[in-house]
Order: structure tokens, then sequence, then C-alpha cells
């Protein structure tokens, strides 16, 4: 096989796959940037590897979801980055304000509202270990059945189970007396938490949102927009079940097609192929 027969046979699997890789990503590393450069490690060593992915659209997905779990497994830290008391520190230390939130535009009171819900949710599965954290995203948010998830993640399906009970526990225990979302009748509410997010950084004019401490990366805008917003639901896993998928950096699948055809992945595959011999 060429290297242009290689590559051309390559691009449809990045064009098809990028954007559920991307999602796993972003869910598990929390910001934009480092869920870039994890896909874009992903498909490279896919693209090392590529003889030996499946023909199958489904078994290649999957396939691709094991090297990016890899990649994950090695670049995040063992631990949590965050935790519910960071976050409770962050949007629930001070008194409401809804004045923030009335002094708005339509549209910018619509948006605001939008990114503090989106961003609270993916805030909250950051606060779980990666594994209960990779058990959830994989059931709930992409969908997989267990066979499959346990399967990308490397374990077992007893343990894998394991992994998604405390996941949705830990989550259910830590919105259920809190959270609008959940029940109506909680006392937190994204228009009263608005002003507070704010100010402390955590939501952004621009629509950006961040929870560390340290001001790394932006969470990122998502993808659906206030308009698709959806109804209070009482079910934590229904909640993450809507949740839509998010933006990538602009131009991000341009330019994982711009280091496919600049031959950069053709010198590593080289590289590697040379140290087999």
């Amino acid at each position: 096989m060429t290297i242009n027969e290689r590559r051309e046979r390559f691009r449809p699997i990045i064009d098809t796959h990028w954007p559920s890789l991307f999602n796993f990503a972003f869910r598990m590393a929390l910001d934009r940037a480092r869920a870039a450069e994890i896909v874009e490690e992903c498909f490279l060593r896919a693209y090392i590897g590529a003889d030996d992915m499946p023909q199958e659209p489904e078994r290649a997905e999957s396939w691709l979801f094991r090297i990016c779990s890899h990649v994950l497994d090695q670049r995040l830290p063992r631990n949590p980055e965050v935790s519910f008391d960071l976050l409770d520190e962050t949007l629930r230390s001070e008194a409401t304000r809804t004045d923030v939130v009335r002094s708005l535009t339509d549209p910018q009171r619509d948006f605001m509202l939008w990114e503090m819900k989106q961003g609270c949710m993916t805030s909250v599965i950051n606060c779980l270990s990666p594994g209960e954290r990779a058990a959830f995203v994989m059931a709930t948010i992409l969908k997989r059945t267990d066979d499959e998830a346990s399967k990308v993640l490397n374990i077992s399906k007893s343990a894998y189970k394991v992994r998604l009970s405390r996941a949705r526990k830990k989550i259910t225990d830590y919105l259920a007396p809190r959270c609008e979302h959940v029940d109506p009748l909680n006392p937190c509410r994204c228009p009263a938490r608005v002003g507070v997010a704010l100010r402390k950084g955590f939501i952004r004019s621009t629509g950006e949102v961040n929870l560390r401490k340290k001001q790394v990366a932006p969470f990122g805008r998502y993808g659906a927009g206030p308009d698709n917003e959806d109804a209070p639901l009482r079910d934590v896993v229904a909640i993450y079940g809507n949740l839509p998928q998010p933006d990538p950096p602009e131009g991000f699948a341009e330019q994982l097609m711009a280091k496919l055809d600049s031959g950069a992945w053709d010198k590593v595959r080289e590289q590697k192929e040379r140290q087999q011999r």
C-alpha cells in the first residue's frame, strides 16, 4: 500500500469518528485544548497501527475508543483535579444574586444560563476518579453497552459495573439535594448562581467556563445552545444522556486532516517500523 493510499483509507476514519472521540476525551479531560491533544494522539496511534483496524464501522470505533482510553490513562492524573467541595466553594459559598441575570438581554441571559448548567454538569463528572468517570461517560453520555464499555476500558464486566454503580451514586448523592434540574424544589438554581459564577471566574463573559483554581484552559462552549434547553429532569442519567456534544477548538477536524496530509504521521510510523526490525 502506498502512502497516498494509506492516507486516503484513513481520511474517512477521522471524518467519521472524531466527534465521538472528542466527546469522550473532553468529558474525561475537562478542557478542550487537552482533549484535542488526546484525540490527535489517538489518531496518530491508530494510523500507525491501521493494519490492525477492524473493517466493520462499529468495531473500528470501539478499537479507536480503546486507543483513546489508553492515551487518557497515560495523560490524566490518577486523582481528580477538582472536587465536590471545590465546586460548592465556587458556586454556593456566597449569597445568590438574581440581579445579574435580570440585567442581561434575552440572548445573553439564555446563553449564560445554558453555559451555567452545562459547565456545572461537566465539572461534577470530573469530581470522580478517572476510572469511575470513564465508566459513567461510557454508559451515560456515549451510551455504550456493558460489554463494549468494559472492553474499551480493558477491565472485566463486573469491575466495570462496580465503577459505574459508584459513579452514579456519587453524582446522584451530590446533585439530588442541590440541583434544580433534578428536583425543581432544590435550592441551587442557575439564574441565582450566574452572578457568583461570573465573579468567581467559573463562567466568563465570553461564555467559557472554568473550575480549576489554576485556570489552565476553559471548559469550552457546547454545541446545542440555549434554544434546545431541556425541561428539568429528575433522573440524573437522563440529564447527562441529553447533554449535547461539546464544541471542539475551531478548525479541529481540518487540523487533523492537515496533520495526516503533511506526512508527519508517516514519519512517526516509519520510525516505529525501523525500531521493530
